[in-house]
């Protein structure tokens, strides 16, 4: 019976886990995800590339909303940069995938410092609105800069081949996901527990308090602005090379409500959060078609024949739901299953 974890030195407090079993679990965990493509068919391995990428955008823009408490709603545009960054880089002047993941990232934040320094003096809804006209901004630029993104037409993107190695196949690209994933999500619990990492909290737990501890609101915002989009444009690189097309119709409004709904859902300021939520929410829409086909064939015509405003339908209720019963999200359910194991047959 355990009755306690105590930290004696301040390297345990910050360390990523002092658990040989969390270490252990863990590597497992990335091996059955690095072998599991071998054994996968091909929309079921689809799945696994999707959270893959959602999973890197959604820690992205955890910095921003989860860590730093700021409120975006135009997510998206950072991931049409990010994947137009990366087709214009590799698909029309011929450099390597390197190069083009760096310029994914790289322009990204670019673009998040020209709005962002502006934006960042407002606050909550003003800022959230903002970030919203920015995605409706981006589209229409890429739009009317045919002379370099083909306008509608979009670019073509052909699978990388990195170091050697070939992406080409459907297995290869979702272990070069896999890569990202662990890299940002590896990144993203350092930032945490950095003096900037908690610095950001600060600012989002009481922003007058934070200042009055020293900490300048607007470079950290910004930091944590700049952070999150270079984050957010290399998942857009990713996704636009899975769908081997980049253009804007490709990049909906929708998937910033998903972010969102990622993060809530997933429970906000949490790394491990942003995993779950991606989880669930991907696997949300075949679950409900699922569910839909077994009440009969006018609901399974219904759900195909309504599918977007459906989903969209899905996340409102998903969202409200978490909101109102669990505000702490998947995160928090984990958090009271693992006290609840460790404690019983006591409540607390």
């Amino acid at each position: 019976m355990r009755s306690g974890n105590f930290k004696e030195t301040y390297s345990g407090l910050i360390v990523l886990s002092d658990s040989v079993a969390v270490w252990f679990w863990s590597v497992v965990l990335v091996m059955g995800l690095f072998l599991a493509p071998y054994y996968l068919n091909a929309f079921a391995l689809s799945f696994l590339t999707i959270i893959l990428i959602t999973v890197v955008g959604a820690l992205g823009l955890n910095i921003l909303s989860g860590y730093t408490g700021l409120v975006s709603l135009g997510h998206v545009g950072f991931l049409v940069t990010g994947a137009y960054a990366y087709a214009i880089a590799v698909s029309k002047f011929g450099y390597s995938p390197v190069v083009g993941f760096l310029a994914a990232g790289i322009v990204s934040a670019l673009v998040s410092l020209i709005v962002g320094a502006p934006s960042l003096r407002l606050k909550g809804l003003y800022l959230a609105i903002t970030t919203l006209a920015f995605s409706f901004i981006i589209n229409h630029v890429i739009l009317e800069a045919s002379f370099i993104t083909n306008g509608a037409r979009g670019i073509v993107v052909d699978r990388p081949s990195i170091l050697g190695l070939s992406f080409e196949s459907d297995i290869a690209l979702s272990q070069l996901c896999l890569a990202f994933a662990i890299v940002t999500l590896i990144a993203t619990l350092n930032i945490r527990r950095s003096r900037v990492g908690r610095a950001f909290v600060a600012i989002r737990d009481n922003d007058m308090a934070a200042r009055v501890m020293g900490i300048n609101l607007h470079a950290y915002k910004l930091i944590a602005f700049v952070t999150s989009s270079f984050i957010t444009g290399i998942a857009g690189a990713l996704y636009g090379i899975y769908l081997s097309f980049v253009s804007v119709e490709g990049f909906p409004f929708l998937l910033s409500i998903e972010a969102l709904a990622i993060l809530i859902v997933g429970g906000l300021g949490s790394a491990l959060g942003a995993v779950l939520g991606t989880i669930f929410i991907i696997l949300l829409p075949e679950a409900s078609r699922m569910l839909f086909s077994l009440l009969g064939t006018k609901a399974d015509a219904l759900f195909s024949t309504g599918a977007h405003e459906l989903k969209s339908m899905i996340y409102g209720v998903i969202i409200i739901a978490f909101l109102r019963f669990q505000p702490r999200g998947l995160v928090g359910v984990w958090h009271d299953v693992k006290r609840t194991w460790i404690n019983w047959p006591l409540r607390f």
